[in-house]
């Protein structure tokens, strides 16, 4: 075992202080990085078919959405470079970056000039922009899961993995709170000229934030004892998909199938939809997205819960749960939304996102418990990367379209359930390894493959 100070033999830092700062600081810095990504989505949903791809005489609310999709396609590059560096230098170091990275793109999104200043330049821009928010949260998330997991006592893993976790729904809170305001401040032809930027703009100051709170935390305990042994992978993502690969798409289906249904809202979908003036509802921006911005209370709420009860009963039957009440929230989303009713649609998320927080909190612990320390950055970022494109990638755009040729919302529900069962399917080929060790001392025991009916991959 490592003699450094600080650290316990079972590879956790000793002190509650410490904990304390990295589950702060994993929260803060996830809570930023998914508000520039989602304040994306929602102006996708609200004003950049008019505003940037008009130029482009296509269908805007289509071509719009698959630019959200787009930004997926790179998240695998950011979580490869993420994975390697990670391994190597370590996951504080990335995290930096990963942070830096989102908030630039984010804040030159905020001042991006229109298609009627520029023409097809504008488009070409923002979707350069978006593609540089991808490469980051393709890097992003494996970070700060290790962080909190790996700085776990072992019986607080789930709940400990569920701050990160939680960046998201505050995220998605956030960025439809912050554009709800704006809505109010200037409505109308106002939030088309310049409302619409404020948001963005103010990734720089939430940008700042978060780097402090990050670069004030130690590294991973786990990482530090790799670093002393001197037992770093030279090539994690070589060994990764020589030893792994099948896990690897396993645990990527896991998350595939809670993601194509998380971004009915992230993705910006929902709030089209019920805006659409030419849709079937037609509600006011504004009361959307305060629909939007309260149940993303209620995720991050069955998040946290969902952490806790995988301490208690595991990671797999913790997810068996979550599916079944996901594939129920799927059922009565349209039903509810279709009724034009904002308490209604409101309701309809909130069921939803509880079955979305029960297949999403134990997911950081999960992921964590599956591959070995020396590629575990690696193993855990490019699983969720390929989830995320299995998944959510182009739900928005596949859900626009079947809407579109059918007129009806009916086959997006049976897609969205079809995911959720992807899902269940892929966790229930999985042992459940909560408490595993996670130390390098244990390397053997965690190379042994969850999968069932197999020893080794």
């Amino acid at each position: 075992m490592t003699d450094q100070p600080g650290f316990t033999p079972t590879g956790t830092i000793a002190s509650v202080a410490d904990r304390r700062r990295v589950v702060f600081a994993t929260v803060v810095g996830t809570t930023v990085e998914w508000y520039d990504f989602f304040i994306y989505a929602t102006a996708v949903g609200l004003v950049f078919g008019q505003l940037f791809f008009s130029a482009l005489g296509t269908n805007t609310v289509i071509l719009g959405f698959a630019t959200v999709g787009i930004s997926f396609l790179f998240r695998p590059f950011g979580a490869f470079l993420a994975g390697h560096f990670g391994d190597k230098y370590g996951r504080k170091r990335v995290l930096m970056w990963t942070l830096i990275l989102m908030g630039a793109a984010t804040a030159l999104i905020g001042v991006l000039p229109t298609a009627e200043v520029i023409g097809v330049g504008a488009p070409i821009m923002l979707v350069l922009l978006r593609i540089l928010q991808g490469i980051s949260a393709g890097g992003e998330w494996g970070g700060a899961v290790l962080m909190a997991v790996e700085h776990a006592p072992k019986h607080k893993r789930g709940i400990f993995g569920a701050s990160p976790q939680i960046g998201v729904p505050l995220g998605l809170l956030l960025a439809s709170g912050v554009m709800a305001i704006m809505t109010a401040v200037a409505p109308g032809d106002q939030f088309l000229a310049w409302g619409w930027r404020v948001p963005f703009l103010l990734s720089v100051v939430l940008i700042l934030i978060g780097y402090y709170v990050r670069r004030n935390v130690e590294e991973s305990p786990v990482f530090a004892e790799l670093a002393a042994r001197k037992e770093k992978a030279k090539m994690p993502i070589v060994q990764l998909f020589r030893k792994h690969a099948l896990l690897v798409l396993v645990a990527a289906l896991v998350f595939a199938g809670n993601n194509a249904i998380g971004y009915m809202t992230t993705g910006g979908y929902i709030q089209r939809y019920a805006t659409d003036p030419k849709g079937p509802i037609g509600l006011e921006f504004g009361p959307v997205l305060w629909a939007v911005t309260g149940s993303a209370v209620t995720w991050l709420l069955s998040t946290l819960v969902a952490g806790w009860v995988s301490d208690k009963i595991g990671r797999r039957n913790t997810y068996i749960a979550g599916w079944i009440m996901q594939l129920i929230g799927v059922f009565l989303l349209f039903p509810l939304v279709n009724t034009a009713n904002v308490g209604l649609l409101f309701l309809g998320l909130a069921i939803l996102t509880v079955g979305l927080g029960f297949t999403y909190g134990p997911q950081a612990a999960l992921y964590t418990e599956l591959f070995p320390a020396s590629i575990r950055f690696s193993g855990v970022s490019i699983s969720y990367a390929i989830g995320a494109i299995l998944g959510g990638a182009f739900a928005p755009t596949i859900a626009a379209a079947i809407v579109e040729a059918t007129g009806s919302t009916d086959m997006v529900t049976w897609y969205l359930a079809g995911m959720t069962i992807i899902g269940l399917v892929a966790t229930l080929l999985l042992r459940d390894r909560s408490g595993i060790p996670l130390g390098p001392d244990h390397e053997v025991e965690q190379a042994k493959s969850p999968i069932y009916g197999l020893a080794k991959v």
